[in-house]
């Protein structure tokens, strides 16, 4: 059988089914993952979408085969994945998912000890090579692993608690927009902890993606959550990705809160608590995060983007939080990993505490660093464009930096443009000082030369 190695990416596995990813590559994945990592007992669970169950069923097949223990969670999100792992103190953990993209597409991540990511690097071309030659064909002589089911979500949910004083929460009128995915669950298991009246929309999971693909950056498919703030008059709207690993913000007003300023906000409330801490970000929009760290006292490091890096950066500098501004956020008190409900139970949690509403809390930082947000753009040959922009605005730069990308500094404003690691897209986010207007003239022009 021919196997297409495009469903392999940089730090995970996905691709379109059945022609890129389908059960006997899922099979063979879970043979070359005990192989090559030497696992003994881990944990599965897939999200939503239809092929999940088949998909769960193969990827068993293949770690039993090996000899591997099986932990089956079953129907769950990635981060549920990742904290059991750690809390079960397994070999490792495997979660069938592909995120935002589109229903005819799964994929994998895939995460080794202490819930720490396989990518490139440790593991996952090896996996790659043996799954694309049929290294894995072999047959295994051992004793077949064992499989049994487990409901993790009453811990889970008890460790999400820990990160807030429910003490000082109020009641709220919080909007909650699971888009047909895994949070769903996960809201109903805390409702009961929780003085916030829900109101729920796109409610329960459906991997026929009724409402289109649970993917909030997407412009349009923000909509849905801004009216029902604006209509139940609601403090707050909150929706999530497939398996509501990342979670996004809208404030009273139904507006959408771009996640970089999430970010800071998010930093000063651990500087709070860990005085002088270290905090990461990405280098796409940095200028906010910089500031507001330094001033709470901390200490900025910024990171290349992506899970893997940051990851690993945060446990090499003991950081008690990083920031994406796509909405990734990292805990150190949650084994280092991404989390898509942390991040909402604390901006509540500050919100409660403050006699302001949400628009207001953030509408200095949004007008002292207005930014563009994410903007791709397909593009032919990426190389050249960026080399192209290099030559044409590294003359007279501030500075230059090419730790993710390329970024260019000048005192006023600044712009960091980068390749895709999963698609021919240029990535592009400006920002500016005090100078809505000038941001978006650097963001047009720019622009122009991307697409030109």
């Amino acid at each position: 059988m021919l196997i297409s190695r495009k469903a392999f990416k940089a730090y995970d596995i996905r691709g379109r089914v059945p022609d890129e990813l389908n059960e006997e590559v899922v099979y063979r994945i879970g043979k070359a993952y005990v192989d090559v990592l030497g696992a003994k007992k881990v944990a599965v669970g897939y999200d939503i979408r239809l092929t999940g169950p088949a998909f769960r069923n193969a990827l068993v097949r293949g770690l039993t085969e090996r000899g591997c223990d099986v932990l089956d969670i079953g129907l769950c999100g990635t981060e549920q994945i990742y904290f059991a792992v750690s809390h079960l103190k397994l070999d490792g953990g495997l979660m069938i998912t592909a995120s935002h993209n589109p229903k005819d597409y799964n994929g994998m991540k895939l995460v080794g000890r202490e819930s720490r990511p396989v990518g490139a690097e440790n593991g996952l071309r090896e996996i790659e090579e043996r799954v694309v030659t049929g290294a894995v064909s072999s047959q295994y002589t051992g004793k077949p692993g064992s499989v049994a089911a487990i409901d993790i979500i009453n811990d889970y949910v008890q460790h999400l608690l820990t990160y807030i004083d429910r003490a000082a929460l109020r009641p709220l009128k919080v909007v909650v927009n699971a888009g047909n995915g895994g949070a769903g669950a996960v809201l109903d298991a805390l409702e009961k902890y929780l003085p916030f009246q829900f109101i729920k929309i796109n409610h329960e999971p459906d991997g026929t993606f009724p409402q289109g693909v649970p993917n909030p950056l997407l412009p349009d498919n923000r909509e849905a959550t801004a009216q029902a703030v604006r209509q139940a008059g609601a403090d707050v709207g909150i929706a999530w990705d497939g398996d509501f690993d990342r979670c996004f913000f809208f404030d009273e007003q139904g507006h959408f809160i771009e996640g970089y300023y999430i970010v800071g906000f998010l930093a000063q409330a651990f500087l709070k608590r860990y005085s002088g801490a270290k905090i990461l970000f990405d280098p796409r929009l940095t200028w906010n995060t910089v500031e507001l760290v330094k001033a709470a006292g901390g200490i900025p490091l910024p990171c290349k983007t992506g899970h893997v890096f940051i990851k690993d950066r945060m446990r090499q500098e003991e950081a008690v939080y990083g920031g994406e501004m796509s909405a990734h956020h990292y805990f150190k008190d949650f084994f280092y990993c991404d989390s898509g409900m942390i991040p909402w139970l604390l901006v509540l949690e500050l919100l409660c505490r403050s006699d302001k509403p949400l628009s207001t809390l953030l509408a200095e930082r949004i007008d002292r660093y207005p930014a563009s947000g994410e903007i791709n753009s397909r593009v032919v040959d990426g190389p050249a464009v960026l080399s192209k922009l290099e030559t044409l605005y590294a003359q007279g730069a501030v500075r230059v930096d090419k730790l993710d990308g390329l970024s260019i500094e000048f005192e006023t404003w600044r712009f960091n443009v980068r390749l895709s690691n999963t698609e021919p897209l240029l990535r592009l986010n400006v920002e500016a000082r005090d100078d809505k207007a000038l941001m978006q003239q650097k963001t047009e022009e720019l622009l122009a030369i991307i697409n030109g």
